[in-house]
């Protein structure tokens, strides 16, 4: 991966090894084609010792001519071998010093290629997710969000391991390198454009920093928030967050359920887990479905949310849908 500004593309790239094994193999393809070149046209060559040119003598010129070094003591002396050599040789001598500076002609290239791939995501990138933290949460709502249909050119990481963005960038995501808690850092990411902001760090108190940032950043996004401690909440919503997710203590519930409940938990981790047969779906309700009860609905409906207010579970079956509510419904997915 190439990192400018501390922002990693998705790219793709040859391990060095595998760059440095290429070009030793075309620069040893280019050494035989010189030998067999001059070998085959050896007639037309002159040794200074007045020796005749052999395959010794053939290796020597490959050496000197590829070189650049010219002593001038193997040179050719008819008319077609010196065509061949301004047409032949010339150009793979060349070549051959091009495969030599390779490696910074490539880093050089390669910056600027970065630079512009940079500036072309900054001037492009509007009405994405970014995820700040890519632990265990992070990686976790990154799947969500490509399991959900969303193009990984629309999903922004944000950490400050390098090994973690590094990931990111393999996956087709875009990484940003630094600490979340600064504003620069959220502004690289380009959180003033985005349209969710994901905060799935490992402490409350860095959290809450990111989310206070990131709110006054964009006032407009919405924030999710995982917090570690239930009592942090009322904080992080103060602090600007929308929805603050318990995790450890999901967790923990969880953990109860399978205990106690164990087909319970069965089906609450089939709903969680990707690629599982059961997904939950917030949708519109549609227009043949408004004015009709619940209960005749195809799919199951846990929740209606109307003026963006969760109505009742009790007695759910028997409300009426009106235009403009939203559905949370269970869903099959296909295997």
């Amino acid at each position: 991966m190439g990192a400018v500004s501390g922002i990693l593309l998705p790219t793709r790239h040859r391990s060095p090894l595998e760059r440095v094994l290429w070009r030793v193999a075309l620069a040893v393809l280019l050494f035989w084609i010189v030998v067999a070149v001059v070998y085959l046209g050896r007639a037309g060559y002159k040794d200074a010792t007045g020796e005749p040119v052999d395959l010794v003598a053939c290796f020597y010129y490959a050496c000197v001519a590829l070189s650049s070094t010219g002593y001038g003591d193997i040179v050719p002396v008819t008319p077609v071998a010196r065509l061949v050599n301004s047409l032949v040789v010339t150009p793979i001598r060349i070549l051959f010093l091009i495969i030599l500076v390779g490696t910074t002609l490539e880093v050089l290239a390669e910056q600027s290629r970065e630079e512009w791939r940079r500036r072309r995501w900054e001037a492009k990138v509007r009405n994405h997710v970014v995820v700040i933290g890519y632990g265990t949460k992070g990686r976790a709502a990154a799947d969500a969000l490509l399991d959900g249909g969303l193009p990984p050119e629309k999903v922004v990481v944000v950490d400050a391991d390098h090994a973690s963005v590094a990931e990111a960038a393999g996956r087709g995501l875009t990484g940003i390198l630094g600490d979340a808690t600064r504003s620069v850092v959220q502004r690289r990411a380009a959180v003033d454009r985005a349209r969710d902001v994901i905060v799935a760090t490992g402490r409350d108190d860095s959290a809450v920093l990111i989310t206070l940032t990131a709110r006054q950043i964009n006032p407009g996004a919405a924030i999710q928030v995982a917090v570690n401690e239930s009592e942090n909440e009322p904080l992080l919503r103060q602090s600007g967050a929308d929805h603050v997710i318990p995790a450890a203590e999901a967790a923990g519930r969880l953990l109860g359920l399978a205990t106690s409940e164990p087909n319970v938990s069965a089906v609450i981790e089939d709903l969680l887990m990707l690629g599982s047969r059961l997904g939950l779906v917030e949708r519109a309700a549609a227009g043949d479905e408004v004015g009709r009860e619940v209960h005749e609905l195809a799919e199951p409906v846990l929740a209606v949310v109307r003026a963006e207010e969760t109505l009742p579970y009790e007695g759910l079956s028997e409300r009426v849908l009106e235009r403009g509510d939203r559905l949370i419904v269970v869903r099959h997915r296909p295997s």
